[in-house]
């Protein structure tokens, strides 16, 4: 098994007890209170001190656990996490989510890592025999089939957020990612481009088929004739955005804006436009998908569409709590909420030039 809190901590604790929000706060270097702060997800901390707050609990595999002196008759309700997301930025957002929500309706929430494989059923099994209540599933293991037919045959409820196409009897929170992604396409056509390139997500995915089907509708809709060169594939990481765009750049005819599934993959198009000399949104229209702290952390900002990530955590929470107190069956019918997405538009859009200036020039 492989926990977050792999590293060995310099702490006083016993060897072999639970980590206290005292041992969180000295892997930081904050004060117990601000780590309070932090979990339930008060604003007025700063978002270094926040990252290195989350840092500290990921790696020690803190989690709040007020449940057993607070669910008097009701038994201590453990929600197991389990990641595993190439993105840090939308990491970051799913778990300072999560724990919030998780100290409000005080639940003991554990959090851990796992790859794609034998090592997620290693480690869904561990918390099965453990007496887990409910998991929470973020992508890519939203999707993981054998990590699902294991916790159905456990009878396990799961909760699977950011999935594209849920199954019928599968919990799940989720924003519609076809119309969002044709959302910002038909924003990219009304800046006057008619030359766009897409960089599709990780094909395991069905987000990332919505969101390329999302693109396609809003091209076709408008009768503008699909060119496969400028769609490319992507697996929503910053190195495969690099690929990505340098493929769509090094075209004979480069398109005049790249939309990318995401903000990772987004930003790396920006880095390498500004390699080129490219002038990011003169030269370069460049638009992502999520709206994670990357969106903000880049020049230019990105134009993006807001995908909800911290709510989303908050009310995979609440729906998995309000299923386990309320002893729904896992044959009964699931719930699914689809929680609403933004655009939101920053610095890194702007009408095509009337005469574009040569790549590198």
């Amino acid at each position: 098994m492989d926990p977050i809190s792999a590293a060995p901590t310099r702490s006083s604790r016993r060897a072999g007890s639970a980590p206290t929000i005292s041992d969180v706060a000295r892997r930081a270097g904050v004060s117990p209170m601000t780590v309070s702060r932090v979990i339930n997800g008060e604003a007025n901390v700063r978002p270094a001190t926040r990252d290195a707050v989350n840092a500290a609990i990921s790696e020690l595999n803190y989690a709040p656990n007020r449940a057993a002196r607070s669910l008097a008759g009701a038994g201590q309700v453990r929600i197991g996490l389990l990641y595993s997301n190439p993105s840090a930025g939308f990491l970051s957002e799913f778990l300072l989510g999560s724990l919030d929500q998780a100290s409000r309706s005080d639940v003991q929430i554990v959090v851990e890592r796992c790859e794609l494989g034998e090592h997620e059923l290693e480690v869904a099994q561990h918390l099965v025999r453990g007496g887990i209540d409910g998991i929470i599933l973020p992508p890519p293991l939203c999707e993981a089939p054998a990590l699902l037919s294991l916790l159905r045959s456990a009878r396990i409820p799961t909760v699977a957020v950011a999935t594209g196409l849920p199954a019928e009897n599968q919990l799940a929170i989720r924003i519609d990612d076809r119309e969002a992604a044709a959302m910002m396409t038909r924003h990219i056509m009304d800046l006057g481009h008619r030359r766009i390139g897409f960089i599709a997500g990780n094909p395991n995915l069905s987000a990332s088929a919505q969101r390329l089907e999302g693109f396609r509708e809003a091209l076709a809709a408008v009768g503008m004739a699909e060119d496969p060169a400028l769609i490319v594939d992507g697996l929503f990481t910053y190195r495969s955005g690099l690929d990505a765009a340098e493929q769509l750049l090094d075209l004979p005819e480069p398109p005049t804006a790249i939309f990318s599934s995401n903000d990772d993959m987004a930003a790396a198009t920006v880095a390498i436009a500004h390699r080129r000399g490219l002038d990011v949104p003169g030269d370069l229209t460049v638009c992502g998908f999520d709206d994670t702290t990357l969106a903000t952390a880049i020049w230019p900002e990105l134009t993006t569409i807001h995908q909800p990530i911290a709510n989303m955590a908050r009310a995979a929470v609440e729906l998995l709590v309000a299923t386990l107190r309320q002893q729904k069956r896992l044959d009964g019918a699931a719930e699914q909420q689809v929680l609403d997405y933004t655009l939101i538009r920053r610095q890194s859009d702007a009408p095509p030039r009337r005469r574009p200036r040569a790549l590198g020039a």
